[in-house]
């Protein structure tokens, strides 16, 4: 009686907690609640993957698909930053209460995504005959035949364009602050790919393409679902219409989105690159060494994620109503946040090898070294991030473009330059040094911004 008494009244204070304050502190709180049971639910499901996935590939194809993943990934970026113009616009939109222009602006960023994506679609088609994949995976052919790999790419590359288009629904819960939401179909996706990799291992031989069929195909499946569910119920005012596109506003679209795309490139240069490197410099059984405890420390920066991204749309929409203290209230709070993930990544630091040894099962030989240099790098990142989600919230993102653009031009020679002379320490710590100085500049941009408002 009495620990149902406890509960009861531990359950109040939460509840109190949720829904006092501001209408969209609550909103936010509420996204960041069922965001870290949906995302602790998503992370679950990755590190089960993850050894799944090693013992039925083995540790050389594992790493071929990470690498070959991650290249295909760069792609994602040829939406030339729309998703997050659409973000701020629609958002903006909704704020000042125009739900046509908000109507406008999401048919008109399918229409021109729409025609990038068969641009670019063509010419993978044309170019991809002509790709020797073994070569550029650094893999021979007594490992994965070369028919199997440019059949595995092309099939990808398929999956990956139509999602490209089918992920603008992610975008506009975002937008209209339902994060959590648009998380839980990344979760769906992970959770039917887990069932049907493991049915996988138990039913057929080691298959690459199998494996890869699967992951790329089960993001497409439940984009489209959603998408049908939610253009017809809670977003069918805000359906894409041909007779609402209007390219009129996809220069106020292109023009934000521009900036976006190449500080998206950018970062595709400073977080997606050690994979190439690594598996040109060392070899694909060095990828595997960075991902075990780069995906183990990652945990950190995706639950860090979860707080921050209901931030972003909020923010957007307490600057256009000029509501500046509720800003600089909740920077403070993601700095408080920032420095308890800090200490729990210290800890987790520390007992890593214990760790990793539960996580697969078996005993690996991963330096302190490597997991205490990407822990290093991850907290680096998480403080950059606080600052980068105000300035994308406001659209000040012309001096993030010119900072990412000069991070991005040194990181690969400096990765590579000391790669070459420390090994994997060496590419992380050329990370820690790119990284680090985006972040000492970000935060001084915020507070020059709030001091002068």
């Amino acid at each position: 009686m009495k620990y149902f008494q406890k509960y009861s009244k531990y359950k109040r204070k939460v509840l109190y907690y949720i829904t006092k304050g501001h209408e969209r502190t609550i909103r936010t709180r509420k996204n960041i609640l069922y965001s870290i049971l949906i995302k602790s639910l998503n992370i679950a499901i990755g590190l089960i993957l993850v050894p799944l996935t090693i013992n039925y590939l083995g540790s050389t194809k594992y790493g071929i698909w990470l690498t070959l993943s991650s290249i295909i990934s760069w792609f994602g970026f040829f939406d030339i930053g729309l998703g997050h113009g659409l973000r701020n616009r629609f958002t903006e939109a909704l704020a000042v209460g125009n739900k046509e222009l908000a109507k406008t602006y999401v048919s008109t960023t399918y229409a021109i995504l729409t025609i990038i994506i068969v641009f670019v679609l063509l010419l993978f088609l044309l170019f991809n005959n002509f790709l020797n994949w073994n070569y550029i995976l650094n893999v021979g052919e007594e490992i994965v035949k070369k028919e199997e790999l440019t059949t595995l790419v092309t099939f990808v590359f398929l999956f990956f364009c139509f999602s490209f288009i089918l992920k603008i629904i992610t975008t506009i819960l975002t937008a209209d602050q339902r994060p959590a939401l648009a998380s839980f179909f990344d979760f769906f996706g992970k959770l039917i790919s887990l069932i049907l990799i493991f049915i996988l291992t138990k039913t057929s031989k080691v298959s690459l393409l199998y494996l890869g069929l699967i992951y790329s195909s089960m993001p497409v499946f439940v984009l489209l679902s959603s998408s049908l569910f939610f253009f017809n119920r809670d977003y069918k005012e805000f359906k894409p219409s041909i007779k609402y596109i209007n390219f009129k506003y996809a220069k106020d679209l292109i023009n934000l989105g521009l900036m976006f795309f190449i500080i998206q490139i950018s970062v595709i240069i400073l977080y997606q690159t050690n994979n190439i490197i690594i598996t040109q410099l060392l070899g694909p059984e060095k990828v595997t060494t960075y991902n075990i405890p780069y995906k183990y420390l990652n945990v950190l920066l995706m639950f860090f994620s979860i707080l921050i991204t209901p931030y972003w749309s909020a923010i957007t929409e307490a600057w256009t109503k000029k509501e500046y203290n509720w800003i600089k209230i909740s920077i403070n709070k993601l700095i408080y946040f920032w420095a308890f993930l800090f200490i729990i990544g210290f800890i987790l630091i520390v007992f890593s090898k214990t760790l990793y040894r539960y996580w697969l099962g078996y005993e690996i030989a991963i330096p302190y070294s490597i997991t205490s240099l990407i822990g290093v790098w991850i907290s680096i990142d998480a403080w950059k991030r606080i600052f980068n989600t105000f300035l994308n919230a406001i659209g000040r993102i012309k001096i993030q473009m010119i900072v990412e653009l000069l991070a991005a031009t040194i990181n690969i020679p400096v990765c590579i330059f000391l790669g070459k002379k420390y090994g994997l320490e060496g590419i992380l710590i050329g990370n820690i040094i790119v990284t680090g100085f985006s972040a000492w500049v970000y935060p001084l941009l915020y507070y020059r911004i709030i001091k002068n408002i």
